[in-house]
């Protein structure tokens, strides 16, 4: 303990040239050596970092204003996060449970705990670089609907490109956090573990409309997916790059914006598969009696979900094109069709069995077996939605199925996929026949 506080004063004194509002090329030459010290020290020769040390190294990300500065500031709190994980699984035998272990003090980016949030209040807010509560998660996710909504080359700022870093260095936090919760839950079924998790506290917050800031989600990422699009577009044209990023020279920015535009997608889908983990994981726990009125009550986000792109057909294209976890997105689609093809699957559904059910892929395709069912489906979903949702499943089951052939596990009847793949392919095609026969 006693070294680690040698360590983190003698690390700390460089940055004290360097507040949050100095950015001049000394100050920040002193916040670049101040993370190679912290790498050195603690990456290298495996020293645990403070939390007063991860802390400035987030405020380096935070308050950066160079490409350098936000991306080896992101590079290392990962590192050290990945090193030394506050939350982690103890080694354990064969036929034992996993233990959890929670570092006590650990750094965390946000700041849920009630006495801290109101010390930090009472010192008036000593930075705006510091650790984030519910409301300060809120404002970076409008920032990042900003820039989903600005979708323009001449617009870049430092500000967007750190914004999607925060991010994505917050959802990488969540997961380090929640994954080891929430898999120690599935053994035990100790609710608490995930009661008290980042992820369920963030969420259960009063401060936020958590139903609106899921619908944000899914807008940002659609969003986010047709900017780095256009980006991709216009930097496969060099005439076209050249006319647009020749107003501000920003070559290397736009650059930067493809590829953590790509990236904040992909952290707004790992938010969104936790989120639908959790409440697997909370609905078990409703069962068995484990929460309590103090957890509160939360529609489920795949309700959330299956409403906007039901709603909001814009929106089901984009969605499903960004989406492409194969286990969540083909339950996606599957319960889209459920709440249309339910009753009928029963008048059409064949003899071999759960296979068939409405729930299942296979069911689905069955549904859409013969002209007199898929005309009854087209009346409720039109034949472009179908087709658009079929691409999709069928996409999502093959990756499902090269993922079992690599993992050597056997496939699941229960999931509706019990079918061999010549037969699902036969079905495939089968119910686009059927489509084209009801909408030329």
């Amino acid at each position: 303990m006693m070294k680690s506080a040698g360590i983190e004063e003698n690390l700390l004194a460089i940055l004290d040239s360097a507040s949050d509002s100095k950015h001049t090329p000394d100050a920040n030459d002193d916040r670049l050596a101040f993370l190679e010290a912290v790498r050195s020290a603690c990456v290298v020769n495996e020293n645990p970092p403070t939390s007063k040390m991860c802390e400035a190294v987030f405020q380096v990300l935070r308050v950066g204003k160079s490409l350098e500065l936000i991306t080896e500031s992101f590079r290392l709190l990962n590192e050290l996060d990945k090193r030394f994980p506050h939350v982690y699984l103890s080694e354990k035998e064969a036929s034992e449970s996993s233990h959890l272990i929670v570092v006590e003090g650990g750094w965390s980016p946000f700041l849920f705990n009630l006495e801290s949030a109101s010390r930090e209040r009472g010192a008036g807010c000593r930075s705006i670089s510091g650790p984030l509560d519910s409301l300060g998660f809120l404002q970076l996710m409008q920032e990042l609907g900003e820039v989903a909504n600005e979708g323009n080359l001449q617009a870049l700022e430092i500000k967007s490109l750190r914004n999607m870093l925060v991010f994505q260095y917050l959802i990488n936090a969540l997961e380090g956090d929640f994954l080891p919760r929430n898999r120690v839950y599935e053994e035990t079924m100790n609710w608490t573990h995930l009661r008290e998790s980042l992820l369920n506290l963030l969420l259960s917050t009063r401060k936020i409309n958590y139903k609106g800031l899921m619908k944000d989600c899914l807008t940002i990422m659609c969003g986010l997916f047709d900017v780095s699009a256009g980006i991709s577009e216009d930097l496969e044209s060099p005439d076209n790059a050249a006319a647009k990023l020749s107003h501000n020279d920003n070559t290397a920015s736009a650059l930067a914006l493809f590829e953590l535009g790509n990236n904040a997608c992909f952290a707004l889908q790992k938010l969104l598969i936790m989120i639908m983990d959790l409440d697997m994981s909370r609905k078990k726990a409703d069962m068995q009696g484990s929460t309590t009125r103090a957890d509160g009550v939360r529609t489920p986000l795949m309700e959330i979900i299956l409403d906007e792109i039901t709603y909001d057909t814009d929106m089901l294209s984009p969605f499903l094109k960004v989406f492409n976890e194969p286990k969540w997105k083909l339950e996606i689609i599957l319960q889209y069709f459920s709440k249309y093809t339910t009753r009928l699957s029963t008048r059409t559904r064949r003899s071999n069995g759960p296979t068939d059910d409405a729930t299942t892929f296979s069911g689905v395709l069955n549904c859409l077996s013969n002209v007199t069912s898929t005309r009854s489906i087209t009346k409720k979903i039109s034949a472009d939605v179908v087709q658009v949702l079929l691409a999709h499943a069928f996409q999502a089951h093959l990756s499902l199925s090269c993922q079992q052939d690599a993992d050597g596990i056997a496939a699941s009847k229960d999931e509706g996929r019990g079918s061999s793949l010549a037969e699902i392919c036969e079905n495939i095609i089968s119910a686009f026949s059927n489509l084209r026969r009801t909408d030329a």
